[in-house]
């Protein structure tokens, strides 16, 4: 699993590097750009068939147009020695459709093949749904990659704008989850409305009980969402009847959280990316994935 770290519930952390700068026999591959298009930050990843060999992050901007989007790529790819010509196929996972649209008017430029994870994707996905044209292409790709290296049932629980837990039940099917505000959102929100709270570092305080307003703070903030996490997967992993679903934690966040509680056993925080890569190789494949 490359560059993560895997959190097992004995608090154990085991650090799995993988080579991260390509070596000159793989410089003329095409490859695969993943986008995972957030609320606040977009993440981008590199993939030499299943090996992310790169990934960065930037700010998303409803403004950016496919020049800008142009520009940023170009900087990011020469800081390596890449370029351009080494994107053959760009896959999406958005909820901000005119960045969609931008993304696609990019890869048509430099006419690299294109794919945007949801309902074109239907069929290489596992989704039980209402429904599933609700479902966000960021949860498909989650549910994805989680399946596929974790094993099924599991649950993820991705930390960005929003907390968004999405379930694999044993099938491989993604089933649901749940959706609570971002802890960064919520920080945001308080610092605005209590006048007398400036901004606070998301850091794990030592105490459950703060001593200062700082830690009173970050304990109600941090371990308050790691105790919300607790409590969600107790009942999940009890409607789903697998005690032993396998938890793993992505998204910016993850990392925070994951100190202050022994729920997870993997923390991945590439997990979306990886999933995207995965969903974009089954539609080259064409094989519908079935449980």
């Amino acid at each position: 699993m490359a560059g993560g770290a895997l959190v097992y519930n004995d608090g154990a952390t085991h650090t799995v590097t993988k080579l991260q700068v390509r070596d000159e026999t793989t410089v003329g591959r095409p490859m695969l750009l993943a986008i995972d298009m957030g609320n606040t930050q977009t993440a981008l990843g590199l993939f030499d068939a299943d090996e992310l060999v790169r990934s960065w992050r930037m700010p998303t901007d409803r403004t950016f147009t496919a020049d800008e989007i142009h520009v940023r790529l170009l900087g990011y790819l020469r800081m390596y020695g890449l370029t351009l010509e080494c994107v053959d196929e760009i896959a999406f996972a958005g909820v901000v459709p005119q960045l969609t649209r931008e993304w696609r008017a990019f890869a048509q430029r430099i006419a690299a093949r294109s794919i945007a994870v949801g309902m074109d994707t239907a069929a290489v996905t596992c989704i039980h749904a209402p429904h599933p044209e609700e479902v966000g292409a960021d949860r498909i790709a989650n549910a994805v990659a989680a399946e596929k290296l974790y094993g099924a049932p599991s649950i993820v629980v991705d930390f960005g704008t929003a907390t968004n837990i999405d379930v694999v039940d044993s099938d491989g099917y993604y089933i649901g989850g749940a959706i609570a505000p971002g802890l960064r959102i919520s920080m945001d929100a308080l610092v605005a409305r209590a006048a007398r709270i400036a901004s606070i570092p998301l850091e794990t305080p030592p105490h459950a009980i703060g001593r200062t307003t700082e830690e009173a703070v970050q304990s109600g903030a941090v371990l308050g969402t790691a105790a919300m996490v607790e409590g969600l997967v107790g009942r999940i992993r009890a409607e789903l009847g697998a005690p032993e679903a396998r938890v793993i934690a992505t998204g910016g966040l993850a990392s925070i959280v994951a100190d202050s509680t022994n729920v997870f056993d993997v923390v991945d925080g590439q997990l979306t990316l990886k999933g995207i890569c995965e969903i974009a190789r089954r539609m080259r494949d064409r094989v519908p994935r079935t449980a």
